[in-house]
C-alpha cells in the first residue's frame, strides 16, 4: 500500500463494497494489491462464467467486464474525491482464449488524468 494513507484505503474500500452487486459479487474479486503505481485484482475460478463443455475457456464478457471494474479501482486511487464514473471508451485486445481452471489475475493502473477523464491500461492473465 505505497503512498496511500489509511483514510484514502477506507474510502476506496467503502466505494468498492458500495458499487459490488450483481455480476461483480458472483465475481468474488479478491484486491490483491493496492498502490500509487496501479493495483492488482484475483478473480477464483469460476465454472459459470465458461463457455465450453470441459469449463475451462472463459467468456470474453466475464473478462471485460473484471477489466473495466478494475479499472475504476485504478482510478479511485489515482484521483481525490471520486464519487462516480462511467466508461467512456473500453478496447480490449485478446491475445488468445482464457482456457485454464486457475484464477484470473488483473493489473491495472491510471496512465493519465484530466479533470473529467482518466485513462487507463492493464492486464489480464
Amino acid at each position: 500500500m505505497s503512498d496511500i494513507t489509511q483514510k484514502k484505503m477506507e474510502q476506496i474500500a467503502q466505494m468498492w463494497n458500495a458499487r459490488g452487486k450483481g455480476l461483480i459479487t458472483h465475481m468474488a474479486l479478491e484486491i490483491e494489491e493496492v498502490s500509487t503505481e496501479g493495483v492488482r485484482v484475483r478473480m477464483p475460478f469460476n465454472p459459470d462464467f465458461c463457455v465450453d463443455a470441459k469449463q475451462s475457456l472463459l467468456h470474453g464478457g466475464i473478462l471485460t467486464a473484471l477489466l473495466d471494474s478494475v479499472f475504476g479501482l485504478a482510478n479511485f486511487v489515482a484521483i481525490e474525491g471520486v464519487s462516480t464514473m462511467a466508461t467512456l471508451d473500453l478496447r480490449v485486445d485478446y491475445l488468445r482464449p482464457a482456457r485454464s481452471r486457475a484464477d484470473v489475475i488483473v493489473q491495472a493502473y491510471c496512465f493519465r488524468k484530466t479533470r473529467h477523464i482518466a485513462f487507463n491500461s492493464g492486464s489480464v492473465w
